[in-house]
């Protein structure tokens, strides 16, 4: 017999990155909180209160209140497994080598950047925030001030010094 799969297990999940930062943790922790506290019970009494309305098979606002639930559910047990497997980024004593948390100053082309390697939940392009799992992470981690690397590209291959660590 053939097990039916859902459109959702046809795609590969992304494996989550546990890195995250003590500010990122305790969002998470907010969000959990507020979910189980507020949204959850809200949810749970509007299903509740249309389950009242009669033929459960029929009543579509009661589909839609079970579906609405059942995502906040959802939301609670990834939030729990994110907060239950997270690594907290601690802040950088040792700044000799570029390394999760580290701020590293590079010049590429001839111009000069400042980036913050963070995992991968925490990224913003327009902050300047790379992940460790990023192309340029991925090469600037280990570095020392002075060390020059490659970055491939498509088409070419980009050299980067790295200026500063802080």
């Amino acid at each position: 017999m053939r097990v039916p799969t859902r459109r959702s297990e046809n795609y590969a999940r992304p494996k989550l990155d546990p890195h995250i930062t003590a500010k990122k943790y305790q969002e998470l922790v907010d969000k959990l909180e507020n979910l189980k506290k507020i949204s959850r019970l809200r949810s749970m009494k509007e299903v509740a209160t249309l389950a009242e309305m009669g033929d459960l098979s029929e009543n579509a606002a009661y589909q839609i209140a079970k579906a609405k639930l059942r995502g906040i559910n959802q939301l609670i047990l990834h939030l729990e497994n994110q907060i239950k497997k997270a690594v907290i980024i601690q802040p950088r004593t040792n700044t000799s080598r570029v390394s999760l948390g580290s701020t590293v100053t590079i010049v590429s082309n001839g111009q000069e950047k400042t980036y913050l390697v963070l995992g991968s939940s925490e990224v913003d392009p327009t902050k300047n925030i790379i992940s460790h799992n990023s192309p340029l992470g991925l090469v600037l981690l280990g570095k020392k001030v002075g060390d020059e690397v490659e970055l491939l590209l498509k088409n070419s291959k980009v050299k980067i010094l790295v200026l500063k660590i802080e």
